[in-house]
């Protein structure tokens, strides 16, 4: 297996400049001060299709020979690389079918059928991106129609490390030479790209791959000495929820990279809410992986320069809600219990002026009477002022009911009744 050079992305370059938006790499007064370093964003959710993602896809088409081209192509995607390839098809004006899972936001779903028009068909088939891909290849043999891979190929690849060149030459002209390039990791193209680049022109600079916690694929195959499929994933940072990563990308990732980290989630989720609130940037869960890794990285980062890769911003507005969920309960603010009331008039009274501390907040309420029983349990959320009034909360709780439930302890409940 040969290795992907700064040689095929410089050609992927010319190929791809006059088709894809050369996106700004831009300085970051607020994460630079909050980090005492350089922060850069390389701005790929202000790509065409708001995803890095064009540039595999288009690179990968415009490879094939017109022969494979007559029946069409076909791909899997959780949405930013059915976007690269939609938009290509029209483009160029061939057919294309979509594979995307189940559980794609739809916000995704009408962006593809936005970008494809009549050209593109879409399937929605299987719970994961894996399951989708797995029925997508076996439709594209039967179909004879040119499968595109969302990142095991070498074409995409190419492809994508087209904004590390773009990026290394922006910061060349600001007089800049980064120490350290953080870029998420799904199944690994844009990081295999990326790295192929900038290794082979600045040795010195550190690749860092950042995945998210409930997936981390690559962190698996390094550990197993190859590719290996995850028993269970988290979905939430659905651009980068891929159980395994491809044999190509992993032999790029392994040669290329300097390290690899994991974010929770929770630190993803106050990333996007900051990146919203503080630079109005709209950055999907995948595309602000890179920017929720400084926080992780802040003491090593100090009077550094720091490129944070932005590869997406399709994001559902409709998730806003469990992300700032999700931020609150990772930050140590939104708590939720299992508490028992006394079945009597005044007890919600007294729960709230003796357990309740002042600047604590009910998110949640949810009370089961129970016939012939002393008393009956609540599904309770509590929204605190700040972290440390958790300890005489519990303290409270237990006065109250020295029963009660904490449900961050208990996984398994919290899934069912949160």
């Amino acid at each position: 297996m040969e290795l992907i050079t700064d040689a095929e992305v410089k050609s992927a370059y010319q190929v791809l400049k006059k088709s894809v938006t050369h996106t700004p790499l831009q300085y970051d007064r607020y994460l630079s001060e909050k980090y005492k370093a350089t922060i850069l964003l390389k701005r790929e959710d202000l790509q065409k299709v708001r995803s890095f993602k064009l540039r595999g896809a288009y690179y990968a088409i415009k490879q094939l020979p017109p022969e494979q081209l007559v029946n069409g192509v076909v791909c899997a995607s959780a949405g930013n690389h059915a976007q690269g390839v939609a938009y290509t098809s029209h483009e160029m004006d061939i057919p294309a079918v979509i594979f995307m899972p189940t559980t794609t936001p739809h916000q995704k779903i009408s962006q593809v059928e936005f970008f494809g028009g009549k050209k593109v068909t879409i399937k929605l088939v299987g719970d994961t991106f894996d399951a989708s891909a797995k029925a997508a290849k076996e439709f594209a043999v039967k179909q004879e129609m040119a499968f595109i891979d969302p990142f095991n190929d070498p074409n995409i690849i190419a492809g994508q490390g087209t904004l590390a060149l773009e990026m290394m030459e922006d910061a060349k002209k600001e007089g800049l030479q980064p120490n350290f390039i953080l870029t998420a990791i799904g199944g690994g193209g844009l990081i295999s790209g990326v790295a192929a680049y900038v290794k082979n022109i600045s040795p010195a600079t550190t690749i860092i791959g950042v995945e998210p916690k409930g997936a981390p694929s690559m962190q698996a195959a390094f550990e197993n000495g190859g590719p290996i499929a995850l028993k269970q994933i988290d979905k939430f940072v659905d651009g980068a929820a891929v159980k395994e990563v491809g044999t190509i990308t992993y032999f790029h990732a392994k040669n290329y990279l300097d390290r690899l980290i994991m974010v929770d989630e929770g630190v993803i989720c106050s990333t996007i809410l900051e990146l919203y609130t503080k630079q109005a940037i709209v950055a999907e869960p995948a595309g602000a992986l890179s920017v929720a890794a400084l926080e992780v990285l802040k003491d090593e980062i100090e009077g550094k320069t720091v490129i944070c890769v932005v590869s997406g911003g399709n994001n559902d507005i409709s998730r806003m809600a469990e992300i700032e969920e999700r931020s609150l309960v990772y930050e140590g603010l939104q708590h939720y219990f299992v508490v028992n009331f006394p079945q009597r008039p005044g007890a919600l009274k007294e729960f709230v002026s003796e357990v309740l501390g002042p600047t604590d907040d009910i998110t949640r309420f949810e009370y089961t009477k129970k016939v012939n029983r002393g008393t009956g349990p609540v599904v309770l959320g509590v929204l605190l002022k700040q972290s440390g009034d958790l300890a005489a909360l519990l303290t409270r709780l237990a006065e109250f009911d020295a029963a009660f439930i904490n449900l961050q302890k208990e996984p398994s409940l919290y899934s069912l009744l949160v």
